[in-house]
């Protein structure tokens, strides 16, 4: 066989026959399969525990997706994040760590829409929680803050800015605790470290200012932006100091070279009885800030980092390093050297960036007014930068923005344009300025520091006589600045002046209330200064007195318009009356007739606590005339003020009467006894001439209680006023009981009451009840009463107890009084036999009708049965006797009734049978 065909059996080819299936390979896959349907019912569920949002999407889901590489997906999980939490925002408190570790993450993200969208969560967030609640994660914010605004990216370093004012809008008191790390981080986002040759030996480095062209904004904007923040970090450190100070009214010390430094107490020592601490009460209402007494705190054991800008040490290096770069900041925004020309106008970021700077400054040195040594931190400040400061801050002084756009040659129009398109406050720039610069200066460097100084207080003197509209943060400002220089110079050729030009503003109409309420501040503050100056020396200002003198005018006329200020001006002439000054004292007695009328004065238009301290002013009035007194009298009748106040307005009229007991003498004339008198008496009545006489012609009920046995018809007053009347009444009865000569008061009384009540068909009940407690105070041996009173009072006692015993018992009101009226009536009954007797003899029960037999018969029975009666009735029997056999012959031919049974009982055991043992003192009606 050939090599060819041996080849071919080899690989031999099979041949398929036509019709028949391939055969299979021994190598062959079987592709065969079998499907069956799969139920996950369960997990098409949405989870119920975690809600999601609009994609599906829990929390877990999109915290995850934060750490995705793709902006695209980190941004959507941010928008997610909010969506959820928006909808469901008990979800934050149980993931508030998740939340906040990841969102803090992406402020550093290369992505700008993925920490914009970081930024807008953030807010949200800040809105939902607390301070309390995020204190624990607040350190790790801070630090991804921190590592923002370090950041060589410089879109990250903006939105850091961002990031900023969040935490600053909702969490000051947080982000002030790491103010070391934050304020370096300030100065490193304008500056940067360059050694200094002149500090080569010493090894130190110095900051300047640094300029980055990669910027979107300009080297100008920038620095004004985080200056912005800086100012408001600053602020936030102010305002979370424990000593909160009025920003332009700050108290200044009486002796700027006290040192006050603290007291170190050990307190193992003290543990030990090895050290004693003596402590000092501080008098005063309010206790005194600056205590020499120190405990120390908790910060004194921490290092000098954690302490803050509390720390002397670490606040004199901060301002070292940002004062020079402030001021080279100050010096690319300020005017040239040379005479202003059109290169030189100062443009609004200029202006607003001069702002800032001065604002910093300002800042630091309230800070450095809260700590101990602040004499040393003064003459610190003092010894190294005031030069700069002259130098540089007041070369150009003042700031105007007219100055710099009257040499721009354009027209009027465009210049007005130019002014309301700049937001700076110019005149707050300038105080700004004199507050830093007057800081700096004290008496000792007057004569050093007179050229700066006159520039500054010129400047207050004309910016107060100008007359132009001012904001309460201008004038709190403007304030302080003038309040600062009348302690510098104190004479008054210097202070005369600065008093005139607030006296001009404060004469200004429709002043807005927060600036008027600061003039009255300082003004009261100069007073109390020059009131304790001048106890030596009498140099009272002319200006300051002839404010005081027109505070009670104002006073009346402000009347309720504005009840807090009206506080405020109450308080000032309260100070200024205790103090006896002449002529706010003659002013207010000139004004006393509108202050206190009875019906549109200020006395009765005002809160119950105004109301007060004006009643507490009668008391340093000059004089008190006639006119006055029936003004204050019905004061205390007609309810606009409540009856305890009335009470101290007649107990302090009392402390001015000749009848007070004083030892030495009092005041010539100034409460005449015959106005007095009648202040008492008018009191006691509670009712005008007029109204008394307009109530004659009242008939019928309900306002009107009447029988046929009085002459005297009671008018029924309403319970409050009653009530108010009697408690009044109970004052003057109390006031008239220590009056020295009881028997010429009680005749005085019963002139006054024979002269005015006497005679009078319709009394209301109150008055009646008051005259017969009246009646029952005074009444001793040596009165004398007369016939016309007898007579008078009889039928009061009945129409009174007519009423008493025809109440309706459903009437609340009216039952109210019952108790009171019952025993003024007994008490006078059993005081007076005689007013007895012409009561009784009154009782002619043939002129009534059959109704009154009831009413006669109870009250018959009602006095037999009152222990305190019980002697006068028996005198008496006769006509009780008389008047049962009157009321028998009546009802003859009748059934006997109850009520008659029951009188004819009671005559019998108390008056017939003549008992010896006295019976109860109070008898149940």
């Amino acid at each position: 066989m050939t090599k060819k065909r041996k080849r071919q059996e080899d690989f031999q080819k099979v041949k398929l026959k036509v019709g028949k299936k391939k055969p299979k390979l021994e190598n062959a896959t079987d592709t065969t399969f079998k499907t069956k349907a799969i139920q996950i019912p369960e997990q098409l569920k949405e989870d119920g525990v975690l809600p999601t949002q609009n994609r599906k999407l829990n929390i877990k889901d999109l915290l995850s997706q934060m750490h995705h590489y793709s902006p695209g997906v980190k941004h959507n999980a941010l928008l997610g994040l909010k969506e959820l939490l928006s909808q469901y925002p008990f979800v934050i408190d149980a993931h508030l760590s998740s939340i906040i570790s990841e969102v803090a993450a992406v402020f550093t993200d290369k992505d700008s829409s993925v920490r914009g969208a970081a930024v807008h969560l953030l807010q949200f967030l800040a809105s939902k929680i607390r301070a309390e609640q995020i204190a624990p994660f607040f350190p790790l914010v801070s630090a991804h803050l921190s590592s923002a605004m370090t950041h060589i990216s410089e879109g990250i370093q903006e939105d850091s800015l961002k990031v900023l004012d969040v935490l600053l809008e909702a969490y000051p008191a947080l982000l002030t605790d790491r103010s070391i790390i934050l304020l370096k981080n300030f100065v490193e986002l304008i500056s940067h470290q360059q050694l200094s040759k002149r500090l080569k030996s010493r090894d130190k480095l110095s900051w300047m200012l640094s300029v980055n062209p990669n910027r979107r904004v300009t080297s100008q904007q920038w620095r004004l932006n985080v200056l912005t923040r800086l100012k408001k970090f600053l602020q936030a450190v102010v305002d979370g100091s424990s000593d909160t100070e009025d920003e332009g009214l700050q108290e200044q010390k009486d002796n700027s070279h006290s040192v006050r430094n603290p007291i170190c107490v050990s307190w193992k020592l003290h543990a030990n009885n090895q050290q004693h601490i003596q402590l000092f009460e501080s008098g005063g209402l309010r206790p005194k800030i600056n205590s020499s007494f120190r405990l120390r705190s908790l910060t004194n054991v921490m290092d000098s980092a954690e302490k803050g800008l509390s720390s002397a040490e670490n606040l004199k290096n901060f301002i070292e390093i940002i004062i020079p770069l402030l001021i080279e900041c100050w010096i690319e925004a300020s005017p040239a050297q040379s005479a202003p020309i059109l290169g030189n106008l100062l443009e609004s970021e200029s202006q607003q960036l001069m702002q800032q700077v001065l604002s910093i400054i300002h800042l630091l040195w309230k800070l450095t007014k809260r700590h101990d040594e602040t004499y040393k931190m003064e003459l610190w400040l003092r010894m190294n930068y005031l030069v700069d400061f002259k130098h540089h801050f007041m070369r150009h002084f003042p700031y105007s923005l007219q100055d710099t756009v009257k040499h721009k040659k354009k027209d009027l129009c465009k210049r007005n344009c130019m002014k309301s398109s700049n937001n700076v406050d110019h005149l707050l720039l300038n105080l700004t300025l004199c507050d830093i610069m007057v800081s700096l200066a004290s008496t000792s460097t007057l004569q050093t520091d007179s050229g700066w100084l006159d520039m500054i207080r010129k400047f207050v003197t004309d910016t107060l006589q100008d007359g132009s509209k001012l904001n309460s943060k201008q004038v709190n400002r403007l304030l302080g600045v003038t309040w600062r220089l009348m302690q510098i110079q104190q004479n008054k050729v210097a202070t005369e002046p600065l008093i005139k030009a607030v006296y001009t503003l404060y004469q200004q109409r429709n002043l807005l209330f927060p600036v008027r309420t600061l003039l009255l501040k300082f003004f009261s503050r100069v007073y109390q200064k020059e009131d304790l100056r001048t106890q030596r020396i009498r140099s009272r200002s002319k200006v300051l007195s002839r404010w005081l003198a027109g505070l009670p005018q104002q006073l009346a006329l402000l009347g309720l318009r504005n009840p807090e200020l009206s506080n405020q001006l109450i308080d000032i002439i309260h100070s200024a009356a205790s103090r006896s000054n002449k002529e706010l004292l003659q002013s207010l007695q000139a004004t006393a007739a509108r202050i206190y009328d009875p019906l549109e004065g200020t006395l009765v238009l005002l809160p119950a606590e105004a109301q007060r301290r004006l009643v507490q002013l009668v008391y340093f009035l000059p004089c008190l005339p006639a006119s006055l007194l029936a003004c204050l009298s019905r004061c205390c009748i007609m309810g606009r003020m409540s009856s305890d106040l009335a009470a101290t307005l007649i107990g302090i009229l009392h402390m001015r009467s000749s009848f007070a007991g004083w030892k030495c003498q009092v005041q010539d004339n100034s409460v005449n006894d015959v106005d007095y008198f009648s202040f008492l008496f008018s009191t006691l009545i509670g009712f005008s001439r007029e109204e008394l006489t307009s109530l004659q012609g009242i008939r019928g009920k309900p306002h009107i209680s009447q029988t046929q046995l009085s002459p005297i018809r009671l008018y029924l007053t309403d319970l409050d006023q009653f009530l108010h009347h009697w408690a009044v009444t109970e004052v003057i009865c109390h006031s008239l009981s220590t009056i020295p000569s009881q028997s010429q008061c009680f005749d005085i009384l019963q002139t006054g009451i024979c002269k005015y009540l006497v005679g009078l068909v319709v009394i209301p009940d109150s008055t009646a009840g008051s005259v017969l407690c009246a009646i029952n105070k005074l009444l001793d041996q040596a009165c004398i009463v007369s016939e016309n009173l007898h007579r008078f009072l009889a039928s009061c006692c009945y129409s009174l107890l007519y009423f008493l015993l025809t109440m309706d018992r459903e009437d609340a009101e009216h039952l109210q009084k019952r108790d009171m009226l019952w025993r003024s009536c007994i008490s006078a009954l059993a005081l007076l036999p005689r007013l007895l007797r012409l009561m009784l003899q009154s009782l002619q029960v043939s002129r009534i009708c059959r109704e009154e037999l009831p009413v006669v018969a109870q009250l018959l029975r009602l006095l037999m049965q009152h222990g305190q009666l019980r002697s006068h009735m028996i005198t008496n029997e006769f006509l009780v006797q008389q008047i049962i056999k009157d009321i028998m012959t009546l009802k003859s031919g009748e059934v006997q009734e109850q009520w008659l049974t029951d009188l004819h009982y009671c005559f019998n055991i108390y008056l017939a049978s003549h008992p010896q043992t006295p019976g109860p003192i109070n008898t149940v009606y």
